[in-house]
């Protein structure tokens, strides 16, 4: 334990890109470390197995990284209270589980999920709010005996009060009181025995003797079944602190759907990440006019986590635009600059495999500008005229983007093989040809008809760059449509 006892975490779940929310997050845990001087640890909560995947679990270890985050303890170092990997704590949950049933804290739910289905529709529909209904409370010790002997599928869930409010003071929201009668009894360990986040988080916490819980507000309504687990296991509560989410100009809540919002995709556009860590760290710290370009050293010392605003943090685009122009032109001497220029272009084997793919296409090195430069680009700048020479309507075509693109999210493993296949089973259903499917895309990813084979330049830019170009080609071709 460090002299200040504080100890802090960041536990991204590895079940895609890794979102700038969890840099945001990610940084105020970091910095109130410092400020303290505490540690901060880095833990994967993958108790989703049917989403978590090792490659998204690189995805975060890397992106944290390369935001010039380190952590003390974590699944890459270790550290005296791991492992760091909630998979590969599996079985430290069931004693606590077993813990709860003995004291009568916990009990086992039998319900299909067809039941739970119906149940919810029907409260849905006498207009209650859907949680469930207790039904398995009234089953005796010797009827869960039998049922579970005859092989009966059940979870745990967790008791809860009937009556009251769990009263607690948050670090940013004061004092707050949520009523029992509005929480659900939590699933804390599911059919497959794996725990729920609810449990893993709080069991994990424990014994890795955190003492801050910081995380997004979305987590607020969640503290009383925590609150709960920590009482009904007699253990000390962490300080809770939930911080407002980040959120679009238009006050809407910062979605991929709506905008870029994964840390490889600024990564890719050639954002410099002390950039982007001084852009989020704004929202963490009072300064005067004319004191915006801050590096973490300097974050961490003016960090005032007693000031933090409940209003909620705006992603400026230009605004980070703005800070990211005034680190590559103040911050940087020519050779850094370079070497950083370098580095970019080589980041994911973009330039490498960019001029791989280009040289049996050229007959002139002043070629690869115009066949290869598309990899490097922030912005094609899309015209909707670009898809005029494409034999598909405009109908067709936007219908095709807009396929396409929920459904390449549905892809684990991002690379050639994997998005040929997609591509290919998009156009067995969609009942097409291939090359159908195929030209517009050519067009959305390279801004071009002639350019490089088409599954290794999307696995080249990255899902991130492939979702938002594809989200700005729908947007002309949809132009298109309505100007008819």
């Amino acid at each position: 334990m460090t002299a200040s006892g504080v100890r802090v975490r960041i536990a991204p779940s590895p079940t895609g890109e890794p979102h700038v929310g969890t840099a945001y997050i990610a940084l105020f845990n970091y910095l109130f470390a410092k400020k303290h001087g505490g540690e901060f640890i880095l833990r994967i909560e993958d108790t989703d197995a049917t989403r978590s995947t090792p490659e998204f679990e690189t995805k975060v270890l890397d992106a944290l990284k390369w935001c010039g985050l380190t952590w003390s303890e974590g699944p890459d170092i270790g550290g005296p209270y791991g492992p760091y990997r909630q998979s590969d704590r599996k079985d430290m949950y069931q004693p606590y589980a077993q813990q709860l049933l003995d004291k009568g804290h916990a009990f086992r739910c039998f319900c299909t999920p067809e039941r739970l289905t119906e149940m919810r529709e029907g409260q849905r529909t006498s207009g209650k709010p859907p949680k469930y209904d207790g039904l398995c409370l009234k089953y005796s010790a010797d009827e869960v005996s039998a049922k579970m002997a005859a092989g009966e599928g059940s979870v745990i869930r967790m008791k809860i009060p009937t009556e009251g409010s769990c009263d607690f003071t948050d670090g940013v929201y004061g004092d707050v009181s949520i009523p029992w009668d509005s929480v659900d009894m939590q699933v804390l360990i599911k059919g497959d025995g794996m725990p729920t986040y609810h449990m893993a988080n709080v069991i994990d916490d424990h014994l890795m003797k955190i003492t801050h819980v910081a995380r997004g507000e979305e987590w607020l309504s969640s503290v009383p079944k925590h609150i709960l687990l920590y009482r009904y296991f007699e253990w000390d509560e962490p300080v809770f602190m939930h911080l407002s989410l980040m959120r679009n100009a238009d006050k809407s809540k910062l979605s991929k759907r709506k905008n870029p919002t994964s840390i490889s995709y600024y990564s890719a556009l050639g954002y410099i990440p002390e950039a982007l860590m001084n852009f989020l760290g704004l929202f963490f710290v009072q300064i005067a006019e004319g004191e915006e370009v801050l590096d973490i050293a300097q974050l961490a010392e003016k960090f005032d986590p007693e000031n933090l605003s409940k209003a909620g943090a705006i992603f400026d685009i230009q605004k980070l635009d703005w800070l990211n122009g005034r680190w590559i032109r103040e911050k940087m001497s020519e050779e850094e600059f370079q070497s950083r220029v370098l580095t970019w272009a080589m980041e994911n084997d973009r330039l490498k495999a960019g001029l791989g793919l280009s040289q049996s296409r050229i007959s002139k090195l002043g070629e690869l500008p115009e066949l290869m430069g598309f990899l490097l680009k922030s912005d094609l700048n899309l015209e909707p005229s670009a898809f005029a020479k494409i034999k598909s309507p405009p109908e067709e075509i936007l219908e095709i983007l807009n396929t396409v693109q929920p459904d390449l999210e549905k892809i684990l493993e991002w690379n050639v093989e994997a998005i040929e296949a997609e591509l290919r089973a998009i156009a067995e259903r969609m009942d097409k040809k291939l090359k159908v499917i195929v030209a517009p895309l050519f067009v959305a990813v390279s801004g071009s008809s002639r350019s490089l084979p088409l599954f290794d330049s999307m696995a080249i830019l990255g899902r991130s760059v492939v979702r938002q170009r594809l989200k700005l080609a729908a947007t002309a071709v949809a132009a298109l449509v309505g100007s008819k």
